[in-house]
C-alpha cells in the first residue's frame, strides 16, 4: 500500500506561482513512478506531469510544458510539481498519483494514462484569478 497526502494549494493571481507537494509513504513508494493529475468542474482527470521511479525521465502535458516541473526527493520520500505562469485555465482540483508496481518502466503514452496508477490522493484545490 501506498499512502499519498497532497499540500500547497491555494488561490493565486496569474501569472505567479505554486508549488505543490506530496508526501508519499509505504513500503515501495520510493520505487513507484508518480504523477499529477488535475480535474477541473465539469471536466475529466486529465494528466499533468509524471516522472519515473529512478528519476530519469520526465513527462509533461502540452498545456503545462515550459511553465510546470515535476520533481522528486527519495531522501524525504516526497513529489513536487512548481507552477509557474500560471493561467486561470489551470483552475482544479490537483491529485498526486503512484503506480503500484514497483521499478517499472512504460511506454511514454503509458505515464499520461490514469489507469497506470494505483494509488491516489485526496486533492489540493488550486485556484489562478484573472
Amino acid at each position: 500500500q501506498v499512502q499519498l497526502v497532497e499540500s500547497g494549494g491555494g488561490l493565486v493571481q496569474a501569472g505567479g506561482s505554486l508549488r505543490l507537494s506530496c508526501a508519499a509513504s509505504g513500503r515501495t513508494s520510493r520505487s513507484n513512478v508518480m504523477g499529477w493529475f488535475r480535474q477541473a468542474p465539469g471536466k475529466e482527470r486529465e494528466f499533468v506531469a509524471a516522472i519515473s521511479w529512478n528519476e530519469r525521465s520526465t513527462y509533461y502535458a502540452d498545456s503545462v510544458k515550459g511553465r510546470f516541473t515535476i520533481s522528486r526527493d527519495s531522501a524525504k520520500n516526497t513529489v513536487s510539481l512548481q507552477m509557474n505562469s500560471l493561467k486561470p485555465e489551470d483552475t482544479a482540483v490537483y491529485y498526486c498519483a503512484a503506480d503500484g508496481r514497483p521499478y517499472s518502466t512504460y511506454s511514454s503514452s503509458t505515464y499520461y494514462s490514469p489507469g497506470t496508477y494505483d494509488y491516489w490522493g485526496q486533492g489540493t484545490q488550486v485556484t489562478v484569478s484573472s
